[in-house]
């Protein structure tokens, strides 16, 4: 009886509009249904749920099935994004613009869809999955700059996600891998990341997606991910594509003249920190769990989210040591089995197409061990196209910003999503959006940035050792297209 009272309402809707409504959805879960974005004919949904709340006892624990829903789910509000610190004024912060999102949660499993084909089961639109970064310990898939409309009006179904950070996505406990069926603990942002790319096996065609040509791609802590999803075998089928962004490569030794302690080009497993073994990242967290009286999984369960977030730093404050709680991915013998760079040496990472690159005032120059990557694949018979993004980001004076072609920079471009930002945009920064949202889109649809266009961007290779680089042209006004390739 209900089911028939919400389609005499839709059908309602149609006769006093004239016009029809979004489909609606029936996914894992229940039925959901989008909105319109700005742009024609691009249905966004936004804040579905893609597992349970990992809340109370589902606090670090493998991603749970979703939880059923009643009726029609309007997806039109983002979800929350994992919990993390206040974000204050300066740096990312002025860049970004934020302030609309939701408040911070623990229930922060959500994901986000933009599509042109709802409901159109035989359409198979390429798939994209986005993976925000943030250091592991902050960000969320419904940043201004990741705003997918534009995607989504390339053919492309673009999905991004929200996933579990810092002490709450990654912490290693004895007790916890006691626990475990896996004997582990940690990762759990990793698989969280995993059980959205079985969300899209299971239930992009709902959306038009094909789910066997799935695209995974990040930036930062995002491309890190990626290079974790790259190695993991619980990850291994799930994606045909990968696009590694200001994630390093191949970690290879620092060029005469370097300075100590300066990057040498390679993040290794996502690096973000120096590599600790499982189990002494276990017995750290045991000290200051123990120090703050949480000596058992219930009690740390119980723990209200403020005090898990800021233990390690009280305990760091009173005692004096730098014991730290695990933040970011490790090597657990189950989610991860070795790292990226040993994988790949031993050719252990899917023979699949690869995009590779970074900002020209990254953190530190990438460009040894994104070349390095791109020789590794060259010999193993696979391919990766490599770029270099320059373009200084314009200002308008303002003090306390981000300058020069900065760590995520790029992400403007990639997006086309220039309108959010609150720099004065020239002419060119447009054009040069377009051809890279063109050439990320069409990596993802063909596994080849070029499309069905003549190849302008062709691998790195021992014979051709060149980046594709982005930038304009010396007026920074006048329309830009895809530079010439150039040498590391």
């Amino acid at each position: 009886m209900k089911k028939l009272f919400l389609l005499a309402l839709a059908s309602a809707f149609v006769f006093s509009t004239g016009k029809a409504a979004n489909p609606v959805l029936t996914i894992e879960g229940g039925q959901v249904q989008g909105v319109n974005a700005e742009i024609k004919g691009v249905t966004v949904f936004r804040g579905i749920p893609y597992a349970a709340p990992p809340i109370k006892n589902l606090r670090w624990k493998a991603p749970q099935p979703v939880i059923p829903w009643q009726g029609i789910k309007l997806a039109d509000k983002f979800g929350h994004p994992g919990y993390q610190a206040v974000h204050y004024p300066g740096g990312y912060t002025t860049e970004w613009g934020y302030g609309d999102e939701s408040p911070y949660s623990e229930d922060c499993l959500y994901l986000n869809v933009w599509t042109k084909a709802p409901g159109e089961v035989s359409k198979k639109l390429p798939v994209a999955l986005w993976i925000h970064g943030g250091g592991y310990r902050e960000g969320w898939g419904s940043e201004p700059e990741f705003d997918g409309q534009e995607w989504g009006n390339k053919d492309v179904v673009l999905v991004s996600i929200n996933y579990r950070l810092g002490v709450f996505g990654f912490l290693t406990h004895p007790e916890l891998s006691k626990e475990s069926p896996n004997h582990v603990s940690g990762n759990y942002g990793i698989l969280d990341q995993i059980e959205s790319l079985k969300w899209i096996k299971k239930n992009i065609a709902q959306f038009g997606g094909d789910p066997d040509n799935v695209t995974i791609f990040g930036q930062s802590a995002g491309a890190g991910s990626v290079k974790t999803l790259c190695e993991s075998p619980l990850a291994r089928g799930l994606f045909k594509k990968a696009v590694i962004m200001s994630g390093g490569g191949i970690t290879v030794a620092p060029p005469a003249g370097t300075p100590t302690g300066a990057p040498a080009g390679g993040m290794g497993m996502g690096g973000f920190g120096g590599p600790v073994t499982l189990e002494q990242s276990e017995l750290q967290t045991k000290e200051i769990m123990d120090w703050a009286g949480l000596t058992t999984l219930e009690k740390m369960r119980a723990a209200s989210t403020e005090t898990v977030y800021t233990v390690g730093s009280l305990y760091g404050a009173a005692t004096g040591k730098r014991t730290r709680m695990t933040g970011s991915p490790i090597v657990d013998g189950y989610v991860s089995l070795q790292s990226f760079d040993a994988a790949a040496i031993e050719n252990k990472l899917p023979q699949i197409p690869y995009m590779i690159g970074y900002t020209l005032n990254d953190m530190g120059s990438m460009a040894p061990g994104i070349a390095e990557f791109c020789l590794n694949r060259e010999k193993v018979g696979g391919k990766a196209y490599a770029y270099e993004f320059a373009r200084p980001l314009p200002t308008d004076g303002r003090g306390d910003v981000l300058k020069g072609a900065f760590h995520s920079s790029d992400l403007w471009y990639v997006f086309k999503s220039l309108k959010h930002g609150w720099r004065p945009w020239a002419q060119g920064d447009w054009a040069l959006s377009e051809v890279m949202l063109t050439a990320w889109s069409n990596f993802v649809k063909y596994g080849d940035p070029n499309g069905k266009a003549p190849a302008k961007w062709t691998p790195y290779t021992k014979e051709n050792p060149k980046f594709m680089l982005f930038k304009l042209d010396a007026s920074d006004k006048e329309n830009s297209a895809m530079g010439e390739p150039i040498k590391p």
